[in-house]
């Protein structure tokens, strides 16, 4: 299975100048790349991947020599992207979606150089990027399994990363015999099936006053100003701030579950619909709930667990009403994901009174070990 790690890397000025114009060069392939298909289409022609790779090799010669300082895997990859917008257009339209046509990249747009195979290497902390040169990394992990690639990536705040692309064998877990029924909500994020009742972080909200005011010093500033660039990035760097917060609650909550259960069931939501809601919309998608499902499942593959959605209706409305909503819908999601062929044997878990765990003890990886002062429920 393919992988990502993504590290923090420290490009001097002189290599972030170099980088940028790189991505600048790849803006121009791109969109000079889409200009020729169009043409081709208009006067028509048809070309294939494999066209449009060829000239490239004229373009570096006849039109653009500065292409030739851009590692050659880097252009292709290019390439290989227009191509990927133009099938995942082809597949929209195929499902009946309204689509227009590919729109030409302005200067900025470019924030990834894509090194596929070759072109790079780690010596120790520095990775070596062929016509680049050395950058400083952190390494703040080990990588495991064979690096495919390693795209450079530029965010809004200004900081660059460094995300490998690694193959991965799977590295099972050894059996718990345990199952669990996760239902994940607004009030606590989930409430699982022994009693777990997590806290929902409400990271937004929590920030939403301090973007609030950096947006509204931004709208002062005058658009391409050094003091709206500088108000720019600070907003940015707020919000790059917020999501690594959630991805670092969410990260180590699904660690939780994927090490100590054979079985995770979860409802089968429609999210997106969900979000919709003019009264919760901006709720459900603050809690995250597609990012949570998305690394439980991602991890149970690598660990040789199970994931399994089940159909969502009715789970709060089933069973003894003396127990909490949250606690009685997690049972019910569990009781289902157990029927079926293929399932883990399981040994039951005894109910127990609901455990209140705070999103910091979380962050923490402290979900076991928070000490139970008082339930937040009787079970009755």
């Amino acid at each position: 299975m393919l992988l990502s790690y993504r590290f923090r890397i420290y490009p001097s000025k002189a290599v972030q100048a170099k980088l940028q114009e790189y991505m600048e060069l790849c803006c121009w392939l791109y969109n000079r790349l889409l200009e020729e298909l169009n043409r081709a289409r208009e006067e028509g022609r048809k070309l294939k991947q494999a066209d449009t790779q060829a000239l490239i090799v004229r373009l570096k010669r006849e039109e653009n020599p500065s292409l030739n300082g851009v590692y050659s895997k880097v252009l292709q990859m290019v390439n290989h992207q227009l191509w990927g917008n133009i099938r995942a257009l082809s597949q929209l339209k195929k499902n009946g979606r309204r689509v227009g046509k590919l729109r030409f990249k302005g200067s900025g747009w470019f924030k990834t150089l894509n090194y596929n195979q070759s072109g790079f290497r780690l010596e120790g902390n520095r990775l070596v990027l062929s016509k680049i040169g050395e950058i400083p990394i952190k390494l703040h992990r080990r990588i495991k399994g064979k690096v495919k690639g390693v795209v450079i990536k530029r965010e809004r705040s200004g900081r660059w990363y460094a995300i490998f692309q690694v193959e991965e064998n799977p590295d099972p877990l050894p059996s718990t015999r345990r199952a669990v029924g996760l239902d994940v909500g607004i009030r606590h994020f989930l409430t699982d099936s022994d009693g777990r009742q997590v806290e929902n972080p409400r990271y937004y909200e929590r920030t939403l006053q301090r973007i609030r005011i950096l947006q509204r010093n931004l709208s002062r500033k005058q658009r391409g100003s050094q003091n709206w660039d500088k108000a720019r990035v600070k907003l940015a760097r707020a919000y790059e701030k917020l999501v690594n917060q959630r991805d670092d609650f969410l990260h180590k909550l699904s660690r939780f579950y994927v090490n100590n259960y054979d079985l995770i069931v979860v409802e089968d939501l429609a999210i997106q619909n969900m979000a919709r809601n003019g009264n919760l919309g901006q709720k459900i998608l603050d809690a995250s709930w597609g990012r949570f499902f998305q690394m439980l499942l991602y991890k149970a593959a690598r660990a040789g667990r199970a994931v399994v959605k089940v159909d969502p209706r009715g789970t709060s409305k089933e069973g003894d009403k003396r127990l909490d909503r949250d606690y009685r819908a997690s049972l019910n999601i569990l009781r289902r994901g157990l029927v079926g062929p293929g399932r883990p044997e399981v040994t039951p878990v005894e109910r127990r009174p609901l455990l209140c765990i705070p999103a910091l003890a979380v962050v923490a990886g402290q979900v076991f070990s928070v000490k139970q002062e008082a339930p937040c429920v009787s079970e009755g």
